[in-house]
Parts: structure tokens; C-alpha cells; sequence
């Protein structure tokens, strides 16, 4: 957020499928304040001309004349700046770019006054963004973020944080598992909080059907067999790590 306050050219958020980035974009979303003209683009899998028409109709342009558009959108931008405003465009799963609209994204950062950038823009991607961003072909952008973030798995400590603080927010507080259940989860999921949450509330509903209060192993156990990506046991029955309980 503060980036985006200090009106950084390009800013990049980048992470592991399942790391928070749509959340950590819809929150930032939330705190711009209202002088902000905000143009969000969830799905860019777009061409070069395509993305200029998204963009331009997000900031209320209704001509679609391809000859005009890019000097509309910058007349658009500089009534936006006039008023005292700044524009930020937000684009989620950024990875998915194609090479042309990256390069329409540095052109849209070259639009500016004599003193200031007439848009900002934040990239949400995915780590394969910053494997193209690596390329040649794309070093003129690369040079124009002037902000880059890597969101990183939670550690075991934050995991167990994590699963307490959703459990107090259902209502349910933090004793339904215990702590080596809490911490065999973490190490399932690798730390990243998507798959905590659904080794978690498979768990809970495996409890649920067979009419317990309180999680077994087995029922955390039997999640994490039946979640995708999560680390597995290598142990036939649920002893988790070097710990064995009923």
C-alpha cells in the first residue's frame, strides 16, 4: 500500500499458487482511497488491443475506434490528473500476460506530465511472471518496476497462528485440533495457506460424518491423502511426522 501511496511506476506481487495473491490484491483494493481512479483487470489473457479496450472501458471510454483509443485513454488519464487524481490499474494473474500486452503495459507507463506518471500500475502474478520478466525481449519493462514483492509460504509458527485465527473466526475456537494436528497440517501444506485450508476443512467434515467433537489423526490423516499437491505421509497409519496419537 505504501508504494502505491508513494506513487512507484510499476509495482510486482509475486507467489506460489495458493499464497494469498488475490487476497493481498482484493485488500489493496479495498484501502485505495476514493481519489484513486482504480481500473482492475482480473483476466488478462488478452492481446495488445484487446487490453487497451479493457482498459479503456473501465475508465468509462465508449469509443472503440482502434486509431483513437490509446489517445483517448490518454486524454482520460490527463482530466483524471487535473481533478487531482491518480489512476492505478491492478492486474491480477499478470503470468498470463502475453509479451504484447506487457509491452502495451510499458507504453500505458510511459503516458505522463512534465513531472508525473499518468498511471501506476500493480502486477499480481504468479513466480512465472518473473521467469518471462527475465527475458530479453521484456528488459525495458523489467527496468520500469520500481517495487517487487515475493509472498512466501507461512511458517510453522504463522501456520499455527493461521488455523487458530480461522477457527475463532467460525465461532468454533482454537481446541478443535491439537497443536501436533495443527503442526502435521503446516507441514502437509508446505505452508501455503489454500491447502492448509482444505486439509483443514476436510478434516472437520471427515470429523462431522463420523459424528465426532473433537479431530482424530485419522480424520486429518485421511485429508491430507485426499487433498492435491499436499505433502503425504510416508507412514501407513496417522503418526504424522514421528508423533502418534489415537
Amino acid at each position: 500500500m505504501a508504494a502505491v501511496q508513494m506513487g512507484e511506476g510499476v509495482i510486482k506481487v509475486t507467489g506460489e499458487v495458493g499464497t494469498g495473491k488475490t487476497m493481498v490484491c482484493r485488500k489493496l483494493m479495498e484501502q485505495i482511497e476514493p481519489e484513486v481512479e482504480l481500473v482492475y483487470l482480473p483476466n488478462p489473457v488478452l492481446s495488445g488491443d484487446q487490453l487497451q479496450f479493457a482498459v479503456a472501458r473501465e475508465l468509462g471510454i465508449q469509443d472503440t475506434d482502434p486509431l483513437k483509443v490509446v489517445s483517448l485513454i490518454q486524454e482520460r488519464l490527463i482530466q483524471v490528473h487535473t481533478l487531482g487524481k491518480k489512476t492505478v490499474l491492478i492486474v491480477d494473474e499478470a503470468q498470463a500476460l502475453s509479451s504484447e500486452a506487457l509491452e502495451t503495459l510499458r507504453l500505458f507507463g510511459n503516458l505522463e506530465t512534465g513531472q508525473d506518471k499518468l498511471i501506476q500500475l500493480v502486477l499480481f502474478g504468479q513466480p512465472e511472471l518473473d521467469e518471462r520478466l527475465e527475458t530479453h525481449e521484456l528488459r525495458q519493462f523489467r527496468q520500469r518496476i520500481t517495487f517487487s514483492c515475493q509472498l512466501r509460504p507461512l511458517s510453522i509458527e504463522e501456520g499455527v497462528a493461521y488455523i487458530n485465527n480461522r477457527l475463532d473466526k467460525a465461532g468454533n475456537g482454537a481446541h478443535v485440533f491439537s497443536i501436533e494436528q495443527k503442526k502435521a497440517i503446516w507441514r502437509a501444506a508446505m505452508g501455503i495457506p489454500r491447502l492448509i485450508n482444505q486439509i483443514s476443512h476436510k478434516a472437520l467434515l471427515t470429523a462431522f460424518n463420523d459424528r465426532c467433537t473433537l479431530l482424530k489423526n485419522q480424520h486429518v490423516y485421511v485429508a491430507m491423502h485426499d487433498t492435491f499437491d499436499a505433502r503425504k505421509p510416508k507412514f501407513k497409519t496417522p503418526r504424522f511426522w514421528g508423533w502418534s496419537q489415537p
